[in-house]
């Protein structure tokens, strides 16, 4: 029984995190497309830029639109990570997962926005319509959603 539930709980986080991380960075490249002509390649190297920062990250090429790509789906399965072991310590998160999910959606971002970009080698730049898109209203739809709904279904 005790493999059924680790296997259970490594699904719940693989495609958790997998969904999150990619509905989360294919925002912000719509978002960021639309507002500034951002390109996908820059976007992953913004990401990258937040630990080796945006000089290196821009003359590193694809090398480092990878490592922000990893950085971002590590970050990704983090979240389904914590998504999944809070709902082990707290019943209400799996009985009322939407709600629950759109609340920690909003968690993340003020995390993120707050904390870890502040921390970061790029630090947090100014709020914008993109920002505001792929932040509060993004990371409630795209990503604590359905870690949520995911992690329900691999809990039953």
């Amino acid at each position: 029984m005790a493999s059924t539930s680790f296997s259970r709980a490594c699904l719940a986080i693989l495609w958790g995190g997998l969904a999150c991380g990619v509905l989360d960075i294919a925002q912000a490249m719509v978002a960021w497309g639309i507002q500034s002509g951002v390109k996908p390649m820059q976007i992953l190297q913004s990401v990258a830029a937040g630990l080796i920062g945006r000089a290196a990250a821009v003359q590193g090429g694809m090398k480092t639109a990878a490592l922000g790509a990893g950085l971002h789906f590590f970050i990704a399965f983090t979240v389904a990570a914590v998504y999944y072991t809070a709902s082990r310590w707290i019943p209400f998160m799996m009985k009322h997962a939407a709600l629950s999910g759109l609340l920690y959606g909003e968690m993340v971002f003020v995390f993120m926005y707050f904390v870890v970009l502040p921390n970061s080698a790029t630090g947090r730049g100014p709020f914008s319509t993109a920002t505001y898109i792929t932040g509060p209203i993004g990371h409630m739809f795209l990503v604590g959603l359905p870690v949520a709904l995911i992690v329900r279904r691999y809990s039953r």
